[in-house]
């Protein structure tokens, strides 16, 4: 008589974590000597441009990151672009030195512009990108509602941005997914991917999440970079003392929607993009440990 064999249940949190890319600051790849124990080969790398680093310094570590196999995704962020000669100079050595064909592009967290660029659709409207090659582009998503882009509240403007990035992705051919900023609830940005499959939106959705990091950090950040209605997930934990000590990791939101996802294949939340606000080491500690 044969004996069925018991097929174990695919973890949707483990199947989910398939193509997680991670966000690293020139600053915080010098503190790591080897990134490719770290991340799987091939994985995404996004390089934040924070205002008043060297442009040599990121590009450095661009050349770093494609060397090892990576594929490198640097900021662009319009506000603190001089012109569309820095433009071009940033895209093109991007490309020549380090084989860089992917940006994230976008307006940066600049309340000023420092130069001529004041939203990233100035800048795709440059058609630099396209001059040099780049096949791949990301643009930011928002799920709690951005007040920079409609400061009286709603959605109007900045669904109306995302409408047109999503004809110029289509009129040039570009790849292109909304990559969101760091959320702690997964309630809301399930309904967000929602509402704007709802309104004929179908770029995907890589969603933000916070690395394991101290409690006190996380809700830091998250004042300093405006994460709205998901902010009360922190302020509950901090309300337990037992928790203020050991470090917050993120596996009950990527859990939510990794389990949404799997009961929603067709849903536009696509995968997850880690910032390691608690260390590149940690980040990938808790990614390897929810692989198993």
């Amino acid at each position: 008589m044969a004996v069925a064999k018991l097929v174990q249940p695919i973890d949707p949190l483990r199947a989910f974590l398939d193509g997680v890319s991670i966000e690293v600051m020139p600053r915080t790849l010098s503190k790591i000597d080897e990134m490719t124990p770290l991340m799987a080969p091939g994985s995404r790398v996004y390089i934040a441009h924070i205002e008043g680093t060297p442009f040599a310094v990121i590009q450095d570590a661009a050349k770093r990151l494609s060397a090892d196999g990576f594929e490198v995704m640097p900021h662009f962020p319009a506000r603190i672009i001089a012109d569309a000669a820095e433009l071009e100079a940033w895209i093109k050595a991007y490309a020549e030195e380090a084989g860089v064909t992917q940006a994230l592009v976008l307006a940066g967290g600049v309340a000023k512009p420092l130069g001529a660029f004041d939203s990233s659709m100035q800048l795709l409207e440059t058609g630099l990108f396209e001059k040099h090659g780049y096949k791949r582009l990301h643009v930011a998503g928002h799920p709690e509602g951005n007040t920079d882009i409609d400061p009286r509240g709603g959605t109007a403007a900045v669904d109306a941005a995302l409408r047109w990035k999503q004809d110029y992705a289509r009129q040039t051919g570009t790849e292109m997914a909304l990559a969101t900023q760091f959320a702690f609830d997964a309630k809301p940005v399930i309904a967000w991917a929602e509402r704007l499959a709802a309104d004929q939106i179908t770029l995907p959705i890589h969603v933000g999440i916070a690395g394991p990091a101290k409690l006190q950090t996380l809700i830091k950040f998250a004042i300093t970079c405006g994460v709205g209605p998901s902010l009360g997930v922190l302020q509950k934990r901090a309300k337990d003392l037992t928790k203020l000590l050991r470090p917050m990791e993120p596996t009950e939101v990527a859990g939510a929607l990794a389990a949404y996802k799997a009961e929603h294949p067709e849903s536009l939340i696509e995968r997850l993009h880690l910032f390691p606000l608690g260390g590149i080491r940690a980040a990938s500690d808790w990614v390897a440990a929810q692989r198993g």
